[in-house]
């Protein structure tokens, strides 16, 4: 038993750091606590990965809409995750340090696929999903020289920075979070601000830290959007309608009761009187 309790513990924690806590009971040394907390905080983050999608999912699913999803956004956050899942996976970084990558491009092409379905599409998701099981081959297989990896995974911070403000201005235009799942949004949010910590502990790649520090900010963006707009209707749906076309319809009503209500010009009188 205590050989088999060894064995899972040394799969979260180096011999030097078992021998640290286990051996020489120093329970209090720095760099083994951050190497343990990051592998923990690691491990947490791929566990909540295989279902952090799968709310946004389920209710596009439900509701047979993806209405509010902006498909650009979509595809530009499931390249950054692609492209960083691929880096780190080439470059050989611990899986709990990439590791939920996996589970997220899976999840945000699904919702891909589903957002050109529900917009009347299926030839188009059909192609979608086609192409892009090609890409992750051509991506994984050793295909793709590494320098190339390292260019896309830094074109990552404009392309995450991107295609997050897409969907926060969709959100602000139309005054509703629409579609997206706050279950999702929030868990991503947590995501990748623990990420941070994990990337500079177990990879101390630059590069990485800098892309999660802005998934992270952008994150924050949509976080807090999902909790000004959590009472707003969908737009399409009663009583929901864009900000645009609602601006749009009360300068209308505002016209028209100006108009009821302005004083009669001398000629209306005039024909006023002709008429009685």
């Amino acid at each position: 038993m205590a050989d088999v309790l060894e064995s899972i513990l040394l799969l979260l924690m180096t011999e030097e750091c078992y021998d640290k806590f286990f051996v020489e009971l120093n329970f209090l040394d720095v760099p083994c606590l951050k190497a343990v907390i990051s592998k923990w905080l690691g491990l947490s983050i791929i566990a909540g990965s295989i279902m952090v999608k799968v709310p946004q999912i389920t209710k596009i699913l439900n509701n047979k809409s993806a209405e509010g999803i902006s498909i650009l956004s979509v595809l530009l956050d499931l390249f950054a995750i692609t492209s960083s899942a691929s880096y780190s996976f080439i470059k050989g970084f611990p899986f709990s340090a990439w590791g939920e990558g996996l589970f997220l491009a899976l999840q945000t092409a699904v919702i891909a696929a589903l957002v050109l379905l529900f917009s009347g599409s299926s030839a188009r998701a059909a192609a979608f999903v086609a192409s892009y099981v090609a890409l992750l081959f051509v991506l994984l297989s050793g295909v793709t020289p590494v320098d190339v990896l390292w260019s896309l995974q830094a074109l990552n911070v404009p392309i995450v920075v991107a295609g997050k403000m897409i969907q926060v201005v969709t959100n602000y235009r139309n005054c509703s979070t629409g579609q997206l799942s706050a279950a999702t949004g929030f868990m991503l949010f947590f995501g990748s601000l623990a990420r941070i910590f994990t990337s500079i502990q177990e990879t101390g790649d630059s590069v990485l830290v800098v892309t999660y520090l802005c998934a992270f900010s952008v994150n924050a963006l949509i976080a807090a959007q999902l909790v000004y707009y959590w009472n707003a209707p969908a737009p399409g749906k009663a009583g929901g309608r864009p900000a645009k076309a609602a601006g749009k319809a009360g300068k209308a009503a505002a016209a028209a009761a100006a108009a009821a209500n302005a004083p009669a010009s001398p000629k209306a009188k005039a024909a006023r009187r002709k008429s009685e």
